[in-house]
């Protein structure tokens, strides 16, 4: 073995020895995971003539649903739209049907932000809200970002797409209205 192969094979060597010795160490030095961002939206102090009619749909989207108002929401929702729940994604007539069925009861939205942006013919929603539901036999509220997708066709605005998104945020109902809830529940059970 000539010196050349001799100090190369040293080398490797201690370059292996280093490496294996950082090794270890490399997950203490690494940065943790940053935590979720936590910016929401913010309801606007003015909205254009547009944007309020919208806003308006949307709110009365929330009341009709609440009602099973099926009829009503037929007609808004395009025959194209999709609904992305926690659960899944399905269509304009499954939607119609678990609302009508009382599958999901959207008891009461509580929203807290809006923000909407229209695009010639096509309206953004975006909601911050808390939504009451009855799901099965079961009352559950959760903290959603909502987006709903609107499209304008012959002068009517039609609902597109509807999606939950749920928050890492708390449900921003006051701690006392969550108390006064359960004891008059209790109290209705005795």
């Amino acid at each position: 073995m000539d010196i050349r192969s001799t100090q190369r094979t040293k080398w490797l060597r201690l370059a292996g020895a280093v490496v294996l010795s950082v090794l270890p160490v490399q997950p203490l030095l690494a940065q943790d995971t940053p935590a979720p961002p936590t910016e929401t939206i913010r309801t606007a102090a003015t909205h254009t003539a547009a944007e309020q009619q919208i806003i308006e749909l949307s709110k009365t989207k929330w009341d009709w649903m609440a009602d099973k108002k099926v009829d009503s929401l037929a007609a808004l929702f395009d025959d194209r739209a999709m609904f992305t729940h926690m659960g899944g994604t399905w269509g304009k007539t499954t939607e119609l049907a678990t609302i009508k069925s009382g599958g999901i009861w959207y008891k009461k939205a509580s929203i807290h932000a809006v923000d909407v942006r229209v695009f010639g013919d096509t309206a953004i929603v975006l909601e911050d809200l808390d939504l009451e539901a009855v799901v099965g036999a079961r009352t559950v509220t959760n903290p959603f970002m909502v987006t709903e997708v609107y499209n304008r066709r012959a002068g009517q605005w039609r609902l597109a797409q509807l999606t939950f998104s749920r928050l890492v945020r708390p449900v921003k109902a006051s701690a006392a209205a969550i108390d006064l809830a359960r004891r008059s529940e209790s109290e209705t059970k005795r």
